[in-house]
């Protein structure tokens, strides 16, 4: 079942651009004269249809392997136009299109800009070799019993040896 789902990530999701032409608008044909065989020879597993037809504006159907079709009139577009169109078509997953919305609104926006994780960091972390002890540990953690006890004994070490100096003297 996972060597099927990894397969499925490489398919492409379009299945068939069909192309809804009149002749009397330059881009298009333009597009069909110069660009489409280009198109069909690089992408061989999308199946590319013209269909002509009289007195209607021209537009592209794009079928996708879910079962979802997407129409994009092409009204007046230059080839260029088309071509960043079709590469969209081509690209896209076919899931439908939604228009993601935020939940809240304020009439005062942020001029601060947008929060990320990286707004708040030390400074010493831009300069700092990675991997580092330092700072691979907790950032709040309590001293253990362990390092607490050695700092005390390394107290008493210096406190005895500060005085036997002022004894040698």
């Amino acid at each position: 079942m996972m060597d099927f789902v990894k397969l499925l990530n490489f398919l492409p999701q379009t299945v068939s651009i069909q192309y809804f032409i009149t002749t009397k608008l330059r881009g298009i044909r333009d597009f069909i004269e110069l660009d489409l065989v280009d198109f069909a020879q690089n992408y061989p597993g999308i199946v590319v249809y013209i269909k002509p037809r009289r007195h209607r504006s021209p537009c592209f159907s794009a079928e996708y392997l879910n079962g979802e079709k997407h129409y994009l009139n092409c009204h007046n577009f230059s080839r260029n136009d088309i071509h960043k169109w079709i590469n969209l078509l081509r690209t896209q997953s076919g899931n439908q299109l939604i228009r993601y919305r935020k939940l809240w609104h304020t009439d005062n926006p942020s001029i601060q800009g947008p929060w990320s994780p990286f707004v708040n960091r030390r400074p010493e972390l831009n300069l700092a070799e990675f991997p580092n002890e330092e700072l691979s540990r907790p950032f709040y953690m309590p001293k253990t019993a362990t390092d607490r006890l050695r700092e005390i004994f390394e107290e008493q070490q210096r406190n005895v040896e500060s005085l036997d100096n002022k004894r040698a003297e």
